[in-house]
């Protein structure tokens, strides 16, 4: 099935690709990225394969960030050891959602991007020099950085997977035990795989477009 509206008929199931309506996303896949996801915080032991890890990233790397500079890395936590350390940095109430989770990944920001950025944004190789100071790494890691891990939420749904963000952690601790020589600073732990019976709590309110959207 097209995951596009189409002409004949607007919930996708047949005819051209793309219709002039405010949304051209089918109605199935506005629910699967959107409408119907959720913040899973239990999940079946079905396992999440590399594959589906590269599936992910495959998709969601094509998503913007300032200068092409792509700051964000992902580290899978697979081992038994590494997922013990990660608990223990994290708040009470995530240890046991992430040490049932079939996979758990860190996402951080590479505190030396600066150094990528000639290859990223050939046509002015120079920018790399706007970013002598930690203030502005950590500015830059930090806000690109959280869009590419929006990204990588929408890619984990788009691959039929639930995820549980979680900012309820001792970044330095994790910065020390996984990142020992200074080379990246951790901002998420996201929890993955496919979602168990009772994997959601009650949805919670939304604002409305009033709300949220004015004009200047």
């Amino acid at each position: 099935m097209s995951p596009f509206r189409s002409e004949a008929d607007p919930s996708g199931s047949a005819g051209a690709s793309v219709l002039p309506a405010p949304l051209v996303l089918s109605e199935e896949a506005a629910d699967l990225l959107f409408r119907e996801a959720r913040t899973a915080n239990a999940f079946t032991d079905e396992p999440v394969t590399d594959a589906e890890v590269r599936a992910i990233h495959d998709l969601v790397r094509w998503g913007p960030t300032a200068m092409n500079g792509q700051p964000m890395r992902v580290t899978l936590v697979r081992s038994p050891e590494a997922r013990a350390a990660l608990v223990e940095h994290l708040s009470p109430g995530n240890r046991a959602k992430a040490a049932g989770a079939p996979l758990v990944a860190i996402l951080s920001y590479d505190a030396d991007f600066p150094r990528t950025l000639p290859d990223l944004f050939p046509h002015a190789p120079e920018v790399a020099r706007m970013f002598g100071s930690e203030e502005s790494r950590q500015r830059f890691g930090t806000f690109n950085g959280a869009m590419q891990a929006a990204y990588f939420l929408i890619g984990v749904r788009a691959a039929g997977l639930a995820a549980g963000p979680m900012g309820g952690f001792d970044a330095a601790g994790v910065d020390r035990t996984f990142f020992p020589d200074g080379s990246r600073r951790a901002f998420l732990v996201v929890n993955i795989g496919h979602p168990a019976a009772g994997a959601w709590r009650e949805r919670l309110p939304r604002l409305d477009y009033d709300q949220v959207v004015d004009v200047a």
